[in-house]
């Protein structure tokens, strides 16, 4: 049965309970880079499932993701009430290649969007914390709201990307 996207809020911000989700999200670049520095390309590549998402591909869609909540954020602080559009990640991870992507490049990726983001957030007033845009799925969802999901979407993808890592290294 599908997550409705009460659970799924729930779920994800139950990952980040009692932690500081900017210290949250600054350190997570270097994280993915410890945890894939051993691991080939094809280990990375490789689902665990025919469903499942690849660290490869779960790399990429963090990503992606990092260009996407900058772009929210951004609009709700310029637009404050601003529709969000929410997006079929599944759909993105075929139309994307991720599969192909280069998992070391997305990492970088993540970097580089993350340190842009980072920077922001560190800039915002408290009246900005509290600017809401209206998500099309979740509703209304304030800037603070947004970093911390982003933080508790990080360590669901982080410990994903733990347990695939482990699992392949018992069977291979």
């Amino acid at each position: 049965m599908k997550e409705t996207a009460q659970q799924y809020t729930q779920r994800i911000l139950g990952n980040v309970a009692g932690q500081e989700p900017l210290k949250v999200q600054a350190a997570m670049p270097k994280k993915l880079q410890r945890l894939v520095a051993r691991a080939s390309a094809p280990k990375l590549r490789k689902r665990p499932a025919p469903d499942k998402w690849s660290v490869a591909e779960i790399l990429a869609h963090l990503a992606d993701v990092e260009i996407v909540v900058g772009w929210r954020v951004r609009s709700i602080l310029g637009a404050p009430g601003t529709a969000i559009q929410a997006f079929d990640q599944d759909a993105w991870v075929e139309a994307g290649h991720y599969a192909r992507r280069n998992p070391r490049e997305s990492i970088a990726q993540i970097r580089a969007a993350r340190e842009a983001n980072l920077v922001l957030y560190k800039s915002l007033s408290p009246e900005q914390w509290k600017h809401y845009g209206l998500h099309a799925e979740r509703g209304q969802e304030t800037v603070e709201h947004i970093v911390r999901m982003i933080a508790g979407h990080d360590l669901n993808h982080l410990q994903k990307i733990e347990r695939i890592l482990a699992a392949k290294a018992a069977f291979l």
